[in-house]
């Protein structure tokens, strides 16, 4: 049986992962839609997951009001909505497993240090990336306090799953260096709180996601993500990085250039817009039946294709 054969049945299970730092706008629309329509067209499970670790940045209120944005234009979750701030045992026993396989270390660099000993990644478009860290802190501490811990990206002789090799559905055959291009990587920050990366590969398995319908700027993640995949001895996601909605620059919309709230006062007129985006053809004078119509045209383009 083919991948795509596999992912039409039950088995299919898909996500939308939004933070609590704010209102849906007009990007995350378009990356919720998708997933919504790949799960559908698949005839599987979306759930939606709240992203809520990074505390000082969220937003009061602001995943129960995501829930109902959703819930206003017909994207409702099959089941109920994780939170992954009551999740964090999972991320430690995860880190734990790492620490016990020789993969991850204790860190004392301070933001100084670290600006003073290394550069930001070249061609880099993921806002969540970090500077190439150099490994400093590999060796030991040297008598310093630990601060945050890293994933040790190559094994001690320079070996190990450095390069990725992944295929994205939509983007097509991608690759990189997680060595050369972002170094050994933060799991756990000095702050306390669990990385990004680290928390969504746990969730994603503990949830037994199968596909990660997402927007294209979290493609720079995919191989730090599967590289601890394998290192966590869990199953790879199929990938598939959807168009982003960009300013009139040609900068990413987003909470960070500006972005408004999306406004559902015409809902049907906000997933039409989001449809524009995906270049669907879908037609419909109300929500379900615009939808309907949307997961058909989902189904021809990405399914049976």
């Amino acid at each position: 049986m083919d991948d795509r054969a596999a992912a039409r049945g039950t088995s299919y299970v898909g996500r939308f992962a939004p933070s609590p730092t704010g209102l849906l706008h007009a990007g995350s629309l378009v990356a919720a839609l998708a997933s919504w329509l790949d799960a559908r067209s698949h005839g599987g499970r979306w759930l939606v997951r709240i992203e809520d670790l990074d505390t000082p940045r969220n937003v009061a209120g602001a995943a129960e009001a995501i829930v109902a944005q959703l819930e206003s234009v017909g994207l409702r979750a099959d089941g109920a909505v994780v939170r992954q701030s009551r999740r964090t045992a999972l991320y430690q026993a995860a880190l734990q497993r790492l620490e016990a396989k020789g993969r991850a270390y204790p860190c004392a660099c301070s933001r100084r240090d670290l600006a003073l000993a290394v550069a930001a990644p070249a061609g880099t478009s993921d806002a969540r990336a970090e500077a190439i860290y150099p490994g400093t802190c590999r060796t030991g501490l040297h008598g310093k306090a630990p601060r945050s811990m890293r994933l040790q990206v190559e094994g001690v002789d320079g070996s190990g799953e450095a390069r990725i090799d992944w295929l994205d559905r939509r983007l097509g055959a991608q690759h990189q260096d997680v060595a050369r291009a972002v170094g050994d990587f933060v799991l756990k920050r000095a702050d306390g709180v669990f990385a990004y990366q680290l928390a969504v590969v746990v969730d994603d398995a503990e949830q037994g996601v199968t596909d990660v319908v997402r927007g294209e700027d979290l493609a720079d993640s995919t191989a730090r993500q599967i590289l601890l995949q394998r290192l966590l001895g869990v199953a790879t996601p199929r990938y598939l990085h959807t168009p982003l909605v960009r300013t009139a620059d040609g900068a990413k919309l987003s909470k960070q250039t500006g972005a408004t709230p999306l406004l559902l006062d015409d809902p049907l007129a906000a997933l039409r817009g989001a449809g524009q985006v995906l270049e669907l053809a879908a037609r419909g004078t109300t929500i379900a039946e615009w939808l309907a119509s949307a997961i058909g045209c989902w189904g021809e383009r990405t399914v049976a294709a």
